[in-house]
């Protein structure tokens, strides 16, 4: 079953190697919520124009396993902005096997703050 592609932009592309499973031979979820990560600080950066750190993540939802071999794609956009926070919604694609099938596995919401050259909070530009 084809399932109807993400919303939001290509941010991240990488492939689930055997080094990264967990005990049951899937894909470790802490590397797939890593990946996530880097992928949101991506979309958030460039929207607060500096640096940002994760101070939450929302509605985590781990769908389907990722295996090895399998290629991650992660899609994001930015959902919210605040006074100094940023908040990015992804989806995270798998595209399997030979038959290039392409697959929902996770999804979820994280919140970056902006931070200045000394780590303290600073506004995000709201225009």
């Amino acid at each position: 079953m084809q399932e109807i592609l993400p919303e939001g932009h290509a941010v991240l592309r990488t492939v689930a190697m055997p080094a990264d499973v967990n005990g049951a031979g899937d894909i470790f979820g802490g590397w797939v919520l890593s990946q996530m990560d880097i992928a949101a600080g991506i979309v958030a950066a460039e929207r607060a124009q500096g640096r940002v750190a994760t101070i939450a993540i929302e509605a985590m939802k781990f769908i389907r396993p990722v295996k090895i071999g399998d290629i991650l794609c992660i899609y994001g956009d930015v959902e919210r902005v605040g006074t100094t926070s940023v908040a990015v919604r992804l989806d995270a694609w798998v595209v399997r096997g030979s038959a290039r099938a392409t697959e929902k596995v996770t999804e979820g919401v994280f919140t970056f703050v902006a931070l200045d050259g000394e780590g303290k909070k600073r506004p995000v530009d709201q225009g």
